[in-house]
C-alpha cells in the first residue's frame, strides 16, 4: 500500500458514501430521460461533474497536469467507467426499469473476482467466497430470469447493454487496483471526467444529432445531483476505495448500491418491491458483511 492509500476504516467509510450517492443516481438517470436523449443526458451530467471537480480542485489547490504515467489510468476511468459504463446504462434504461438495471449492473463481482485472481493474484478466502455467493444469489433472486419475457427484443437489448456496462466497469476496477499511482486520484478525477465528457459528447452528436433539451428547474437539480454527487463526489471516492481495498472486497461492498437503488426506485419512481426483491436484498446485505469483514481482506 502506498503512502497515499487510505486506512481500511477510511476506505470503508468512503465506500458507504459511494453506495448512497450512486444508489440514488440510478433514479436521477431514469428521470433525466424525460428531458434529454440518453447519450446527451450522460454527456451533460459528465460536463457538470467535470466543472464541479475543477472548481473544487482549484479551491483546494489540487489541480495538477497529468504526467505520462497517469495516462493509462485516465483512459481506464474516463473511457471505461465514466464513459462507456454511463452511456450503456443510459441507453439500457430506455428499456429496463431503474431497479432491474441497477441489479444487472452490479453483476460486476461475477467478473471482478476471477479477473482479480487471474491478473492480480488476489486470494479468494472463505469469507469473501461466501460473501460473493450470497450476494450473487441475491442478485439472481431479484433478477428472476424465469419470470423474464424472453420474447421482448427491446427488453433483451436493454438488459444486454446494462450487462455490457458491468463488464466495462469490472475491467476498470481491476486495472485501477493494479495501476502504479504517480499523481493522487483527486488530481486526476477532473481529467478523467473531462475525457469522458468529450467522448460522450462526440458520440452523442454523431448518433443523436444536436442536443434536444427541455429546460426547467427539475432538469437543473437532476443534472446538479448527477454531476456533483454522482460524479464529482462518488467517482473520486470510488477511485480511492479501489486503490485502498482489494478488488474483490470493493466489488462485494458495492453490492450495497443495488439495495439502495431499489429502495430509491420504489420510493421515487413507484417501482414495486415484492418478496423476491426483499429476500434478495437480505442476501446481498449478508454477502457484503461476510466479504468486507473477512480478516486480511
Amino acid at each position: 500500500m502506498s503512502k497515499d492509500s487510505l486506512s481500511r476504516r477510511q476506505a470503508l467509510a468512503l465506500l458507504a458514501v459511494v453506495v448512497l450517492a450512486w444508489g440514488f443516481t440510478w433514479v436521477v438517470s431514469k428521470l433525466l430521460l424525460q428531458y434529454m436523449t440518453p447519450l446527451w443526458a450522460v454527456a451533460a451530467r459528465s460536463a457538470v461533474g467535470a466543472a464541479a471537480l475543477l472548481l473544487l480542485g482549484l479551491a483546494l489547490r489540487r489541480v495538477a497536469w497529468p504526467v505520462r504515467a497517469d495516462i493509462p489510468v485516465i483512459l481506464s476511468v474516463g473511457l471505461l467507467h465514466m464513459g462507456a459504463f454511463a452511456a450503456l446504462v443510459s441507453l439500457g434504461l430506455q428499456h429496463v426499469p431503474a431497479g432491474r438495471s441497477v441489479v444487472l449492473a452490479y453483476t460486476t463481482p461475477l467478473w471482478v473476482i476471477p479477473a482479480a485472481r487471474l491478473f492480480l493474484g488476489e486470494p479468494i478466502g472463505p469469507g469473501r467466497r461466501a460473501g460473493l455467493l450470497l450476494g450473487l444469489a441475491g442478485l439472481v433472486l431479484i433478477f428472476n430470469p424465469l419470470a423474464f419475457d424472453w420474447s421482448d427484443r427491446a427488453a433483451i437489448f436493454g438488459n444486454a447493454l446494462v450487462l455490457l456496462a458491468a463488464l466495462c466497469w469490472a475491467a476498470n476496477i481491476v486495472y485501477v487496483r493494479a495501476h502504479r499511482w504517480v499523481t493522487p486520484p483527486f488530481e486526476l478525477a477532473f481529467w478523467q471526467a473531462l475525457l469522458a465528457t468529450v467522448m460522450l459528447s462526440a458520440v452523442a452528436w454523431a448518433t443523436e444529432g444536436a442536443p434536444r433539451v427541455i429546460w426547467g428547474a427539475d432538469l437543473a437539480w437532476l443534472l446538479g445531483y448527477g454531476g456533483v454527487f454522482g460524479i464529482a463526489v462518488a467517482y473520486w471516492a470510488a477511485v480511492n476505495v479501489n486503490r485502498s481495498l482489494p478488488a474483490g472486497v470493493t466489488s462485494i461492498g458495492l453490492l450495497g448500491v443495488p439495495v439502495f437503488g431499489l429502495l430509491c426506485s420504489a420510493a421515487v419512481l413507484g417501482e414495486s418491491l415484492d418478496g423476491a426483491l426483499l429476500a434478495g436484498m437480505g442476501l446481498i446485505v449478508g454477502g457484503i458483511a461476510l466479504g468486507v469483514r473477512e480478516r486480511g481482506a
